[in-house]
């Protein structure tokens, strides 16, 4: 058992362990509830939806409306705007878990999790304790740990080096000269952010990217590609999408953010890579305000960075919006269900199950929507399974 043996303290659960308690692990344990059926929550901090709460901007909003947002069983507040805040989004979390009476055991850093084909188990280890489960469920989801790139000579600068967990507001760059590496949402957004503090962002754009209005017509660009899809192929969806986003924003080429051949849709569903939706910044780019780097850094210096074409440029700050990923891997042993990049080797809508009773939610790329379709085939299955051990719906505790 490795680390485990050095542990005192196991705990069985009666029903099943989810590891994580953000959106997806507390949609489960309320699908679980709703079908009679206990559940352990582990989760490493000390509270529900610790990314929303610890790691994300001020600023921050749902770029989807709130009814695509939704987890199962618990709508949100009716007077809740079309587009949440972070902290309206954080209250809505905290009221669900109240709602199902979920109460995780907070401060549990899994280290290892390992099937043991003899006792027929799952067996969970944290720091402190060793915990048991015939059902184990993944809900640590696809941005569980920061994406830093290494960029030759970063640690050499002398201004300040942000990943986008760690920005709050662009209060802190004031008047500044900042690089912004990455355009996808969080990008965008921070460098929107940067602007309304008169910073200057330079953000870089590598690769090709969809930008789409938030909304076109009056109606959400979401909710007109969900209702496209039902009647129609997806390709020709996108195709309808990308034609009324020209009429729109125009073509985002002359801007340096080159769209891929490959429709966001379809793109989305092979690759998870998802479209930015614009809030704004596409017109502080149009002005100039937010300037469009299209080369690569080639490095960075003491006091700026060297792009690809050998242009170089001097900036006070950078901000990594290089996105997250999963951690799966460093914690999950002895199965080959999950890829070297953390997310499950079967597609979408096929993902959530493994062997041995092994249970994945919160990796679809497609957001709460893809975790509430997980969440209750999760609990639907259990249910099928489920039979009470004893009669007894608590840990079972002894020591070692």
């Amino acid at each position: 058992m490795g680390s485990c043996e050095k542990e005192n303290l196991f705990m069985k659960s009666a029903g099943p362990i989810i590891v994580g308690a953000g959106p997806s692990g507390i949609a489960v344990a309320a699908c679980l509830k709703e079908n009679g059926i206990p559940s352990l929550v582990l989760e490493r901090s000390d509270c529900i939806a610790c990314l929303w709460q610890y790691k994300t901007y001020d600023r921050l909003k749902l770029h989807l409306p709130k009814q695509f947002c939704e987890l199962p069983l618990f709508g949100y507040p009716k007077n809740f705007p079309k587009y949440p805040s972070k902290k309206q989004f954080v209250s809505y979390m905290e009221a669900y878990a109240s709602h199902f009476e979920i109460k995780p055991k907070f401060n549990q850093s899994v280290s290892s999790a390992e099937f043991d084909s003899e006792s027929r188990v799952w067996r969970v280890c944290t720091q402190d304790s060793v915990y048991e489960s015939r059902w184990l469920v993944v809900a640590t989801g696809e941005n569980a740990e920061a994406v830093v790139p290494e960029i030759q000579g970063i640690e050499r600068f002398e201004g300040v080096v942000r990943h986008t967990c760690e920005y709050k507001s662009g209060c802190e760059f004031k008047g500044q000269r900042v690089l912004v590496v990455g355009c996808g949402n969080s990008g965008m957004e921070v460098s929107l952010d940067l602007c309304r503090y008169n910073a200057s962002p330079f953000m870089v754009v590598r690769n090709s990217v969809h930008v789409l209005p938030r909304e076109m017509f009056g109606l959400t660009t979401f909710g007109i590609a969900m209702v496209l899809l039902k009647w129609l192929p997806l390709r020709l969806v996108d195709r309808l999408i990308l034609f009324m986003a020209n009429l729109t924003l125009g073509n985002t080429d002359k801007l340096g953010l080159r769209r891929p051949k490959t429709g966001p849709l379809e793109l989305k569903n092979a690759t998870g890579k998802t479209p930015v939706l614009d809030t704004g910044a596409l017109s502080l780019i149009k002005s100039g305000s937010i300037k469009v780097v299209e080369q690569g850094v080639r490095e960075v210096t003491r006091n700026g960075a060297k792009f690809m074409d050998g242009q170089e440029i001097a900036f006070d700050s950078i901000v990594l919006a290089t996105g997250y990923k999963s951690n799966v891997p460093f914690w999950l042993k002895g199965s080959d269900f999950f890829t070297d990049d953390g997310m499950p080797k079967t597609p979408f809508p096929n993902g959530w199950k493994g062997e041995n009773e092994l249970y994945t939610v919160g990796f679809t790329h497609r957001g709460l929507l893809g975790t509430t379709c997980d969440a209750l085939k999760i609990a639907k299955e259990v249910t099928r399974q489920w039979r009470p051990v004893n009669g007894d719906s608590k840990l079972e505790i002894r020591s070692k």
